[in-house]
């Protein structure tokens, strides 16, 4: 039996048991990890049903980490958490919850004894965050205050942050070191430098503290079996599941956003990495706090960038297809190139990824054409 956990704004607790799923292979895995003894720690993933939460949570789990998934599931399908235990072969304990919920929050650190958090819980729509930047501060920043504060009343003292290439700024050149100077050019961006400074100063201040600060370039792709992948609420506001969705005729054209940078085709050039290759550096960050204290920030990219066309074409020989695009304007707070240094995930957590971008492409492609079958 797997439990479903979650509590309503009257702060009543309600246990939902399902069914677990059993499948041949299913079977076969939690008897193989029953077997190797491989459970030895349980890791609560804030947003763990979201695009990066649900691939780092299978990532877990096919490491021998038990987990407790929490969502709200604002801007993710409630169909994820059965995905991610069909692909790690154990049930997952789910709890829908809002991390603002600091008395709900007690109540699961109470009930479950939980080694460390990898914490991806947030609004994350840079493009439309400069209209509603008191939802961004609020849901982000005094969420992970909350969720901070009750780690340290219970003892829960590791932190995996879900954080974004986004807080160097538009004045730093490439590759983007993380000794670099920080800014923001949006309220998004700010909510993570100001969440990066808190914790930063949590660490400072009890040297008990672990905390690895993770910034993300541009993850896309999916999972290979095209189970879980990126598949958002409404009309997308990332480059890959918008391509996927003008590839499938669900959107009629793609928008390319500024080709009169000074890049090799005009247009933007990203850091892109495989999402499960972004996955993968969690668990080696959470490794790495099993024995290191105070507060890191580590870049998570290929070191390499590629062009919105580059991207484009590559999704062309994926799918077989033309993507319709159209150029417009550039974006306010939109730079040339950002890729990253990797100097250091490679140093300090044996990282490094592994995938290309026509491997990113295909399986985007494979997640997005299996949609309508699941």
């Amino acid at each position: 039996m797997v439990n479903h956990f979650t509590w309503n704004p009257g702060r009543v607790i309600i246990f939902v048991y399902k069914e677990a799923l059993t499948t041949p292979a299913l079977a076969h895995r939690q008897a193989k990890t029953k077997a190797k003894g491989a459970i030895t720690m349980a890791i609560l993933v804030t947003g763990g049903a979201g695009y990066i939460g649900s691939h780092t949570c299978v990532e877990l789990l096919e490491a021998g980490y038990d987990i407790i998934l929490l969502d709200n599931f604002s801007n993710a399908k409630r169909s994820v958490p059965d995905h991610i235990r069909t692909l790690g072969g154990r049930d997952v304990e789910v709890c829908e919850a809002d991390i603002l919920d600091e008395e709900g929050l007690h109540s699961l650190f109470s009930r479950r004894s939980i080694d460390a958090v990898i914490h991806f819980a947030g609004l994350k729509a840079v493009g439309g965050c400069a209209q509603i930047p008191l939802n961004y501060y609020y849901n982000n920043v005094a969420g992970t205050i909350s969720l901070c504060r009750v780690m340290a009343t219970r003892g829960c003292k590791r932190m995996i942050f879900s954080s974004s290439a986004t807080v160097y700024g538009d004045s730093n050149t490439v590759p983007f070191k993380e000794d670099y100077p920080t800014s923001a050019t949006n309220p998004y961006a700010m909510c993570k430098l100001v969440i990066e400074h808190i914790l930063r100063d949590i660490a400072a201040a009890d040297s008990e503290w672990s905390v690895a600060l993770l910034r993300y370039f541009n993850p896309i792709g999916a999972h290979p079996s095209g189970l879980i992948g990126e598949d958002p609420n409404g009309i997308p506001n990332n480059l890959a599941p918008y391509i996927a969705q003008v590839a499938a005729g669900k959107l009629p054209h793609l928008n390319v956003f500024g080709d009169d940078y000074a890049t090799r085709d005009g247009t933007g050039i990203r850091d892109y990495l495989h999402v499960s290759d972004l996955a993968n550096g969690h668990i080696r960050a959470l490794v790495y706090s099993e024995t290191n204290r105070g507060a890191q920030a580590i870049n998570l990219g290929t070191g390499a960038g590629y062009s919105v066309l580059e991207v484009i074409r590559a999704f062309e020989r994926a799918c077989g297809k033309e993507i319709p695009y159209q150029v417009t304007g550039r974006r306010p707070g939109d730079i040339a190139e950002c890729y990253a240094d990797t100097e250091k995930a490679q140093t300090l957590l044996q990282w490094k990824a592994r995938r290309g971008l026509d491997e990113m492409c295909a399986d985007m492609w494979n997640f997005a054409a299996k949609q309508d079958q699941i």
